[in-house]
């Protein structure tokens, strides 16, 4: 189990030297920031730019080639490269959060919207069923789906409302960070607006830190504080937010944000 040197103004997340291969092919290298407490950093570039192998290595679902992820935990600022399993584990299940593009991959469609929220609950250890609910029916109101909807199952819900629904099911038990990989994707405009609308709700209540993976740089500029570019594995330019967005300097960023982001 590896710390960092322990200072005064320790990020919630660093990731340093990340690098990650699949035999010969690249998945993404040296890469490194950091994320502090309420921050919320964005992770752009185009589709098969490494970003969410990045965001698969952070959250444990891949392991790294090299480099680090130290998380500041209750023990201090660990790195879940090369701590325990079981240490690894139960700070991935109890500390973070993650959201999948396809909604339908992070829910259990076959439980109720309730039971989606509820067995995290469980899972962290609550067994008193009226509680369980109560909190259930809290968080659905939070994320702005119907209260009374709590026994329908998640097939029954749009798109936008499942979304909604796994974000839910991610926060009940306080983490301290949320993954999410093109949370927006696939989704109309307005329900990306509504999306966007109770994320950033989200992260000012609750002071939640996020990493959120996106090409979309309209999204981006709406919900982060900082962008990282990412091109053929490797960030190529970083700043706020605004500042790559108005003022790129790499000619790929320039390039990426003209395409997009017109007058």
């Amino acid at each position: 189990m590896t710390r960092m040197p322990e200072n005064s103004s320790q990020p919630l997340l660093a990731v340093t030297h990340l690098s990650k291969f699949f035999g010969r092919q690249l998945g993404c290298h040296d890469i490194g920031f950091t994320v502090s407490p309420g921050e919320v950093i964005g992770v752009v570039g185009e589709s098969g730019s490494g970003k969410s192998t990045l965001l698969n290595c952070i959250a444990g679902r891949i392991k790294p080639s090299n480099g680090s992820v130290f998380f500041n935990s209750s023990a201090g600022m660990i790195d879940l490269c090369r701590s325990s399993e079981a240490l690894v584990r139960k700070i991935i299940r109890t500390q973070t959060g993650y959201v999948t593009q396809n909604a339908a991959q992070g829910l259990k469609m076959h439980i109720s919207a309730g039971g989606n929220i509820g067995e995290k609950l469980m899972a962290g250890g609550m067994r008193h069923y009226g509680q369980i609910r109560k909190m259930a029916l809290a968080w659905l109101e939070r994320v702005e789906i119907d209260p009374d909807r709590i026994d329908d199952m998640p097939a029954t819900f749009s798109g936008g409302m499942q979304q909604r629904l796994q974000i839910a099911a991610n926060l009940v038990n306080s983490p301290k960070i949320m993954l999410m990989d093109e949370p927006t994707s696939g989704l109309d405009v307005s329900v990306q607006a509504r999306l966007i609308d109770v994320l950033r709700k989200l992260v000012s209540g609750l002071n939640l830190s996020m990493v959120l993976v996106t090409h979309d740089l309209a999204v981006a500029r709406l919900l982060c504080h900082r962008l990282y570019v990412m091109k053929q594995g490797e960030m190529v330019e970083s700043g706020l937010s605004d500042q790559i967005l108005d003022d790129p300097r790499q000619p790929y960023t320039q390039l990426l944000v003209s395409s997009v982001l017109k007058p």
